[in-house]
């Protein structure tokens, strides 16, 4: 006699599959693959459904011995390729906004460290032209050549960054830092002293470059504005309080305070990084794959001469070929240049204007640094506000009309008017 399908079907045993009208089924079934359950595919029809009348005995004492995973309980990765699934989470775009907070927090100290480093000698530069016997211009040197080192600690940390993660650049650099700045503080001869700074310069500049990949690495771009100009308002404020600072440390201690007072702030900003977790995708997954001893991410192989030839390329020769070529690259890199010129330029102007023409004494000039991180403030605040008005709605917009975020230039219209801004101000 033919079989007619009905719904009244018997109810499973213990450890049977369940009906496809449990919730959470679908989301279980893509993590239960390598289970005898997942082997089945279930379907909402009659036609499709599993009966246990239709199951034979043998199956279905194996079925039931089976041992049950709950449905929430992710299956261990097999492979290091890639993370295991959208909602891996030891992927960083999957982190609680806390904990994305608590990361972007330490990095911002320890930029604002580094920059406050910059400029917190700047006060005391008269005092060092009096203690070295050199003239007033020799002495900011102190501070150019601090700046130049900024400039080019990047270009070794970029790709160590790449290979060995954001989180050897930071507690790597950190130590270096402090150590160049002691050796400021202990200089002996002015020689001595502008080695030294150039050369903490170029050991704290790695964090202001590796700093904005780590934002990267937790927030899409369209969520990035936000935590963007956090992170970025931290070292544009350090040159604006690093002279007050070292006013009153010049005023009161002598020029070597400037650099003691570095160094306690950055060895406060040094210990919050410490706790922090890695954010670069392909370190945690090499990571993972080590300790789970699975295959990590495929490489490559390459010889030692071929990466260097990449890091060459990679480092210098595209950002030169790019600014060269591309105007956007190179209009936009004017601009930037020409307004580090104007901020720095105060550093060297300020203590001489307001001290030989106003009289005011060094912690007195140092107090007039306070409207440039007014400034800063403003700005990102600005800035934030105009991309919630505005280039989150293009966004959304974008997204329905089928593209996956806003034309770039959206985000430019801070820039317009700080571009007017600037001669005016």
């Amino acid at each position: 006699m033919k079989h007619t399908p009905t719904n009244h079907s018997k109810p499973f045993h213990e450890g049977h599959l369940r009906t496809t009208d449990t919730p959470d089924l679908e989301k279980s079934e893509s993590m239960q693959d390598e289970s005898p359950i997942g082997a089945f595919k279930l379907g909402s029809s009659d036609n499709d459904s599993i009966r246990d009348d239709h199951i034979p005995e043998d199956q279905e004492k194996a079925l039931s011995q089976a041992p049950s995973r709950p449905h929430h309980e992710p299956q261990p990765p097999t492979t290091a390729a890639d993370w295991n699934g959208p909602d891996d989470p030891d992927n960083p775009l999957n982190w609680t906004m806390r904990k994305r907070a608590l990361h972007i927090a330490p990095i911002a100290f320890l930029s604002f460290a580094t920059t406050t480093g910059s400029s917190m000698i700047t006060p005391a530069t008269p005092e060092i032209a009096r203690y070295f016997d050199v003239s007033r211009t020799a002495s900011i040197l102190s501070l150019s050549l601090f700046v130049l080192g900024l400039g080019l600690g990047p270009i070794i940390a970029a790709p160590i960054s790449e290979k060995f993660g954001r989180g050897v650049v930071y507690k790597a650099s950190g130590p270096v830092y402090m150590l160049f700045i002691l050796g400021s503080g202990f200089s002996k001869s002015f020689g001595g002293l502008l080695v030294c700074r150039l050369l903490a310069g170029m050991s704290g500049g790695p964090v202001l470059a590796v700093g904005s990949g780590t934002i990267a690495d937790m927030f899409p771009p369209r969520h990035r504005a936000i935590a963007s100009g956090t992170y970025v308002m931290a070292p544009f404020l350090g040159p604006a309080l690093g002279p007050v600072i070292g006013g009153f440390a010049a005023q009161y201690k002598g020029w070597r305070w400037t650099q003691w007072c570095t160094i306690f702030i950055a060895l406060a900003a040094y210990l919050t990084i410490l706790p922090m977790s890695e954010t670069y995708k392909k370190v945690i997954l090499q990571r993972r794959a080590k300790k789970l001893d699975i295959p990590p991410p495929p490489t490559p192989p390459m010889s030692a001469l071929t990466q260097l030839k990449i890091l060459v390329t990679i480092t210098i020769a595209r950002p030169l070929v790019m600014l060269a070529t591309e105007p956007i690259v190179m209009f936009f890199s004017l601009y930037n240049a020409f307004t580090f010129s104007v901020l720095f330029a105060f550093f060297a102007a300020y203590p001489y204007t307001f001290e030989s023409v106003y009289g005011f004494n060094t912690w007195q000039y140092g107090l007039t640094f306070l409207g440039i991180g007014l400034g800063v403030l403003l700005a990102v605040l600005t800035n934030i506000v105009i991309d919630r008005l505005i280039y989150t709605k293009k966004t959304a917009q974008a997204l329905k009309e089928g593209r996956h975020m806003a034309a770039p230039e959206h985000r430019l219209y801070c820039a317009m008017v700080g571009s007017v801004g600037i001669p005016i101000g």
